[in-house]
């Protein structure tokens, strides 16, 4: 394993661009950033906190989740709404977002929950569904606090995790992008299980934060199968990358650390390939 950057507050939503590098965000100091193969770090989204999930989009931008689910355009423009957070409906705001092999979005909403601290006591959150034409709707229900989204490699299975029940979660996706009873997939005994992706296999890698130290690895039968120790209390997401998909990112966050700023980027080489992730072709509004 090797550390590719570091010095960060809290690293989510990483996604692998074939022509850029890794790209994610740092949700306590802001902004997006790509880092190279080697090691070179840019800003592409300047200041914005809080961004939870990132999507590629057929456009050229991004689809970024935070207070809502907007497109960032690649030219640098202003942001545009996709789906809004509804505070007075208990939405204050979104986290992880995936995308399906149609270029759907399905993203998960927050209540009022420890997250934002506002006070108030903490309400399930959502799993909502942006289609091609721009309309959304809620296709599952009682997230205590909704984290990693992915699919299985026929695009059948939706796997879901549900941090506060140390749960991930699993639903059958039928064709118009409903879903199907909520289902236990695996408990995890280690940590939070917080984000996720899915290998080629069809085997399920799981961020464990709150002290996980790291990715745990389920068959598709939820039998934990190997685990991936980093050196950060706090393991927040994970994807694969490379030209091959062979090379595992794991990100975290400072949480737990001895310093502010020890959420880091590692990057260590596994036998089986992961998924590549689709882009984003839901409307944009004009």
């Amino acid at each position: 394993m090797e550390t590719v950057t570091s010095g960060y507050g809290l690293i989510e939503a990483p996604v692998w661009d074939p022509q850029r590098g890794l790209l994610f965000s740092d949700v306590f100091g802001g902004g997006v950033y790509c880092v190279t193969p080697g090691g070179e770090v840019s800003t592409v989204i300047e200041h914005r906190r809080g961004i939870g999930g990132m999507v590629p989009h057929e456009d050229g931008g991004l689809v970024v989740s935070g207070r809502n689910i907007a497109y960032k355009p690649a030219d640098g423009g202003d942001s545009i709404v996709l789906l809004d957070r509804d505070v007075d409906a208990d939405r204050v705001g979104f986290n992880d977002i995936t995308v399906d092999g149609t270029g759907r979005i399905y993203a998960g909403s927050l209540g009022s929950s420890p997250v934002f601290d506002d006070g108030r006591e903490p309400q399930a959150g959502q799993l909502f569904l942006v289609d091609l034409d721009g309309a959304s709707r809620v296709v599952a229900t009682d997230v205590r606090l909704t984290n990693g989204l992915g699919f299985s490699p026929d695009g059948t299975r939706l796997y879901h995790s549900d941090s506060l029940r140390n749960a991930v979660m699993f639903y059958e996706v039928h064709p118009d992008g409903s879903l199907g009873d909520k289902q236990v997939f695996t408990e995890t005994s280690r940590g939070a299980p917080d984000g996720l992706v899915v290998s080629k296999d069809g085997a399920v890698w799981v961020a464990l934060a709150g002290g996980g130290h790291g990715v745990a690895v389920y068959d598709d039968a939820g039998t934990e199968i190997n685990f991936i120790e980093i050196p950060e209390p706090m393991c927040t997401s994970v994807c694969f990358g490379g030209d091959d998909l062979h090379d595992l990112y794991i990100v975290s966050g400072s949480e737990g650390s001895s310093t502010e700023q020890a959420g880091a980027v590692h990057r260590v080489r596994v036998d089986v390939a992961g998924l590549p992730l689709g882009t984003a072709n839901v409307a944009i509004p004009t």
